[in-house]
């Protein structure tokens, strides 16, 4: 069986189903007809920052399924993990559709889609970087870009459902149907052959001078590196989860915008991100992973500033913002995949990037936390932002650290990272 070929359609069923996924990050636009829904519902005044505890559980409950369905995938294969997250997170969307109470919507859309998804993305993303030794950079960018880009496509066939059918049969519905398409998808998933190189490639010298590759989770863990890495990761990822759980809001409140405007902010967000991801991902191949890291700690800073600045009506400086926010955020997610599996190996990549994926786990509940403590504190989003950008220059200082450990551990060596 030609492997160098199928892998390509591997690639793009992978790149349907983190399509599918992906739409949790749409929550921002289910939140305030759900608040509105739960209310009437009940007889009491729910906003949407009081729902986002749900977003919350979701972004970090991922990595449980994530590592234990990585051990899955490299003993028996992706399919059996891709089947059975489906079920999971497309069932959990359907089952949204019946929640009466917030502890409902915990249990449906916050625990079992979350599980869902970290089963589905994890399996999805270590097959493809598996397939692509040549390309680690490009198709990390590929595949967690669709998984962003579902961030721009569904928000309007969301809230068009919403509008015509209410939030309820739009759960029923997006669920149904992602859980048919992950689900059929999953029977083009294969598991990549040991040691599998395409064909006319062969691994750089430089890959195997660093004498890090195929390392176990445990192994893994007794390295400083790990250490770094993950918590790069973390502070890399918490000024775009501070944005992406609460973008909609964040629009009405700060700026002024109109619900359907604000649709339009989570969009080129989302748009935003996944353009980050392939680009990152690209340049990454050609400059280094650590060198776009550090370019996108610093990039997030203005990023944060100009979001800092805007203020009602300033409809121009918080789109500079909030894009710049997103291509920052989706470089380190389209890099890390790729980054975790130079540094550790490709064999184990499954479960070392699931419990590398931690480091985004705690930043999808440090971000939005940071987001109400402050409007709790401040009744204003306003500060946030300058804690963001605390965690961006420690991200920063985190990229030069790691190189300084680089430099002891490979002497005389100038590491691309590729």
């Amino acid at each position: 069986m030609d492997y160098s070929k199928k892998r390509w359609f591997i690639l793009i069923a992978s790149c349907f189903i983190n399509l599918c996924i992906g739409s949790m990050y749409a929550w921002s636009v289910f939140s305030a007809p759900m608040a509105k829904y739960l209310s009437q519902f009940n007889g009491i005044n729910l906003t949407p920052p009081n729902l986002s505890i749900v977003f919350v559980v979701a972004n970090s409950i991922g990595p449980i399924t994530m590592i234990s369905g990585g051990k899955i995938n490299d003993k028996f294969g992706p399919r059996l993990v891709v089947l059975f997250g489906g079920l999971m997170f497309g069932g959990g969307m359907f089952l949204s559709g019946f929640a009466t109470q917030l502890n409902h919507l915990i249990l449906s859309y916050g625990i079992l889609t979350g599980l869902g998804l970290g089963m589905v993305y994890g399996a999805t993303i270590s097959t493809s970087i598996k397939f692509f030794p040549d390309k680690r950079g490009l198709v990390g960018g590929l595949t967690t870009a669709l998984f962003g880009i579902s961030s721009v496509i569904i928000p309007p066939i969301a809230a068009a459902i919403t509008q015509k059918m209410g939030v309820i049969a739009a759960f029923k519905i997006i669920g149904a149907a992602f859980t048919l398409i992950i689900c059929c998808c999953a029977f083009f998933i294969q598991k990549c052959p040991v040691n599998f190189q395409p064909a006319g490639w062969t691994p750089p010298k430089t890959a195997l001078s660093q004498g890090s590759n195929d390392k176990d989770w445990k192994e893994m863990l007794q390295t400083p590196t790990f250490y770094v890495l993950i918590l790069l990761l973390t502070c890399g990822a918490v000024a775009g989860l501070m944005c992406i759980a609460l973008a909609s809001p964040l629009a009405q409140r700060m700026i002024g915008m109109s619900v359907i405007a604000a649709t339009g902010v989570v969009s080129t967000l989302a748009l935003f991100n996944v353009v980050g991801r392939v680009c990152a991902g690209v340049i990454s191949d050609k400059i280094g992973r650590i060198n776009t890291l550090s370019l996108a700690c610093l990039l997030s800073i203005f990023g944060l500033y100009f979001l800092y600045i805007s203020g009602q009506g300033d409809t121009q400086t918080f789109y500079i913002g909030i894009s710049i926010v997103g291509i920052c955020f989706g470089s380190f997610m389209g890099v890390f995949p790729g980054f975790t599996a130079d540094q550790f190996g490709a064999k184990n990549n499954s479960v070392n990037f699931g419990i590398m994926f931690s480091g985004f786990a705690i930043a999808g509940y440090v971000g939005p936390s940071i987001m109400m403590a402050v409007s709790n504190a401040t009744n204003s989003f306003k500060y946030a932002f300058l804690i963001g950008i605390g965690f961006s220059i420690a991200g920063l200082a985190l990229t030069f650290i790691y190189r300084m450990m680089n430099k002891k551990t490979v002497t005389g060596l100038v590491f691309s990272n590729k």
